[in-house]
């Protein structure tokens, strides 16, 4: 039976807008889109989600950062805007240990990319996305910060095919926030970890951001299914 609607994430109204806005032709190739500070006071929501929606829209392939000059469209009208392959290779109730094992293979060899493949700006946009997710633990959402670190991480690989993979399950990775409770615990060993994985980018150290990221996706799988198992039980 049909039934309404529930909607989960603020970004997502943000990217079908601009999406239907390149279909209709309203918007085209090289069009520049208006500033992250702008758009945030147009929709009504963090410069946090508008640059989560940024990320989404560069992955699709719909726009373009260009490093001190803004986002640019890079679609036409004409090309063909694919849906993400998620909804049609997974399941909602997927095993959350199936997701935690795709993230393990999937992820690390993301962080090692975005590592060697580093280049001027990268690090500061990583740095922005951290201190907005210290600043969002004491009062917002720091899972939108943790979306938009993975995200960065993801473009800085310069791997475009694995851009799309990830865009391609993005939605099943997002379950392992969608259902599981946020916790100070889950949130400070999320900051820790991506710490850690911001310190091996920043030293161009490939190697050490796979392990990094690798011991990060390790920690949070233990601090959930942990509360998971423990979640009924007495102390």
């Amino acid at each position: 039976m049909l039934k309404a609607v529930i909607k989960k994430r603020a970004y997502e109204d943000i990217v079908k807008q601009i999406r239907n806005l390149i279909e209709k032709g309203r918007l085209k190739r090289d069009d520049q889109l208006p500033p992250e500070r702008e758009l945030s006071e147009t929709f009504r929501v963090s410069r946090a989600t508008v640059r989560e929606a940024i990320i989404a829209l560069e992955a699709m392939m719909l726009v373009e950062r260009r490093q001190g000059n803004g986002t640019y469209v890079i679609a036409s009208s004409e090309e063909a805007l694919v849906q993400p392959l998620a909804a049609a290779l997974f399941h909602e109730k997927d095993d959350l240990i199936d997701i935690f094992s795709l993230r393990k293979i999937l992820e690390p060899g993301i962080a090692q990319l975005a590592a060697e493949n580093n280049q001027d700006g990268d690090v500061s946009e990583l740095e922005i996305i951290l201190k907005e997710q210290e600043e969002a633990d004491h009062g917002g959402d720091p899972f939108l910060n943790d979306e938009c670190f993975h995200h960065q991480l993801v473009r800085m690989s310069r791997n475009r095919v694995l851009e799309r993979l990830y865009l391609a399950v993005i939605d099943l990775l997002d379950q392992t926030r969608d259902r599981v409770a946020q916790s100070e615990e889950r949130n400070e060993k999320s900051l820790h970890g991506h710490r850690n994985i911001l310190e091996a980018i920043r030293n161009r150290d490939g190697v050490a951001a796979r392990k990094a990221m690798r011991r990060h996706l390790d920690e949070v799988e233990g601090t959930v299914f942990h509360k998971r198992r423990g979640g009924g039980k007495k102390s």
